[in-house]
């Protein structure tokens, strides 16, 4: 087995011979990775070269790649807030809606993402990626145009939980697919951008449901809402489904010897790339790591924050004394707050080291503040409240940095798998509970529902801190105990699908 130096790096050559060896050794690694061909085709390259072309590569990823995740999920979440906005068009008085039936709508959703998140979760170790959401995607807009032919509160709940349900692929499979295609100091950025553009879905839908408010038409706005952005969905499946890659061995935006460079940069992840095998000490190995503890108890604070922000926003403008037309404009402002929030934060944790917990922390500072200014402010200082209300959106920066951390420092796809599907089983569950804090006898200021947010915004900014501590603390203690392996022996066990625990050369990222 032969070594090759530069000088930032060691790179190793390894053959077919070496890996068939390598099994039958005792203590050896049985290498199950399904793109570990590509890998090996890698190393017959100078590494000055793939290095050279790793950031063209790199490049030609965010052109072609990244707007297809983008466009993708900014339409999921344009799909969910198709209700805020509908509701601001009449939506509750055309479906008779009464007392806590709004409420329990802004929850349906999220029923089916609890029902659907976790088996969602394990099918995609299995299935092709791509193709696999892009089915999704044309389901999703399929129950979104249906949603406009609802005619009563029973056949609304029906559809916002299948659209749950159908929803449920779409943040795992954009996180599985920027694993595939970048290393984890790339990942936080990137996952930051497909998710900031929920701000921009939150403008585009104020631009819409605006334009379907002032449309001279014989359906009602809120239908014409539904039918313009189910439309939109399932036209964009189509596209994906031609374009959208499974792994880098079918990108098509890369040629073959830009697939192999890809295989190459995220083999210094040292998680592998694509294991078909469900390993299920891996699971109980998942329920062992305090890790997943504190991710997932992140994750349902989330879900409590958004399922109030997101389905309520609209309420909240009304209440304080804006129209319907006025509060669709006003949330266009509020998407700007998240789109703004999700690219300086993402941004930092990227390039400043060991800056992913504390970014997940100060996302959440502006929340508290705007939370204080809702509770305290006269209500004649509309527009004040207005900007106390936009505050709450930069905390989606919190949710997708939360994201990533399964991505960058949990190994093993079925361990990784495990802890992204419960995290957003939870997720969903905080998103069903939160709505219900708000109740229509406590306008407008709503003390209860903004109590409950304070507390989840405190736990937001305490809990990542304590986590830093925590992995700085693993981390040591590995370096402490000399755990410090060779890249061949880490990029193998990553192939080999090892766990972080397992593989003790790992490291994490705090």
């Amino acid at each position: 087995m032969s070594e090759t130096k530069d000088s930032k790096t060691v790179e190793v050559i390894v053959t077919n011979e070496e890996v068939a060896s390598a099994e039958s050794q005792d203590g050896g690694f049985k290498v199950t990775d399904q793109l570990y061909d590509m890998f090996l085709a890698s190393q017959e390259y100078p590494v000055e070269q793939l290095e050279e072309d790793s950031n063209r590569v790199r490049r030609k990823l965010d052109m072609y790649l990244m707007p297809l995740l983008m466009f993708t999920y900014l339409l999921s979440f344009l799909d969910k807030q198709t209700l805020n906005y509908s509701n601001a068009y009449g939506l509750q008085e055309q479906l008779h809606m009464v007392g806590q039936d709004y409420s329990w709508a802004a929850s349906a959703a999220n029923f089916g993402q609890l029902i659907a998140a976790w088996p969602v979760n394990m099918m995609l170790q299995k299935v092709p990626v791509g193709k696999t959401l892009s089915v999704f995607v044309f389901f999703w807009g399929v129950v979104c145009l249906c949603t406009a032919a609802s005619s009563s509160f029973g056949g609304l709940m029906a559809a916002r939980v299948i659209l749950g349900m159908v929803e449920a692929i779409i943040a795992p499979a954009c996180m599985a697919l920027t694993a595939m295609f970048y290393q984890r100091k790339e990942q936080s950025l990137r996952m930051s951008l497909w998710l900031g553009c929920n701000g921009i879905a939150t403008m585009l839908g104020g631009v819409i449901s605006w334009g379907c408010g002032h449309a001279h038409s014989s359906l009602d706005s809120y239908k014409l809402i539904y039918m313009v952005v189910g439309s939109i969905t399932c036209a964009w499946s189509f596209v994906i489904f031609f374009l959208l890659p499974d792994t880098p061995r079918n990108a098509k935006m890369l040629t073959e010897y830009e697939r192999i460079v890809a295989v190459y940069r995220i083999a210094k992840n040292k998680s592998g790339a694509k294991n078909l095998q469900y390993q299920k000490y891996q699971i109980k190995e998942a329920f062992m790591d305090p890790l997943a503890y504190a991710i997932w108890s992140l994750q349902f604070s989330l879900g409590l924050l958004n399922g109030g922000v997101a389905n309520f926003t609209s309420t909240l403008f009304k209440a304080f004394g804006f129209t319907g037309m006025a509060s669709t404009r006003l949330q266009v402002v509020g998407g700007a707050f998240e789109l703004v929030s999700c690219f300086f934060f993402g941004f930092l944790a990227a390039n400043v080291k060991n800056t992913l917990m504390l970014s997940i922390s100060l996302a959440a500072v502006p929340g508290i503040a705007g939370i204080a200014g809702i509770t305290s402010i006269p209500m004649k200082h509309k527009y004040a409240l207005a900007a106390c209300t936009w505050f709450q959106n930069t905390f989606g920066a919190s949710i997708i940095l939360t994201w990533s951390i399964p991505s960058v420092n949990i190994t093993g796809h079925t361990k990784r798998g495990t802890v992204v599907g419960i995290g957003f089983v939870v997720y969903a569950a905080g998103n069903i509970i939160s709505p219900h804090f708000f109740d229509a006898k406590d306008a407008p200021r709503f003390k209860p529902a903004t109590t409950g947010l304070l507390v989840c915004y405190s736990w937001l900014i305490l809990t990542p801190l304590c986590l830093a501590g925590f992995l700085h603390y693993r981390n040591k203690s590995r370096d402490r105990k000399g755990y410090i392996v060779a890249d061949r022996e880490e990029i193998l066990a990553g192939f080999a699908d090892q766990t972080d625990f397992e593989n003790k050369g790992f490291r994490y990222i705090f």
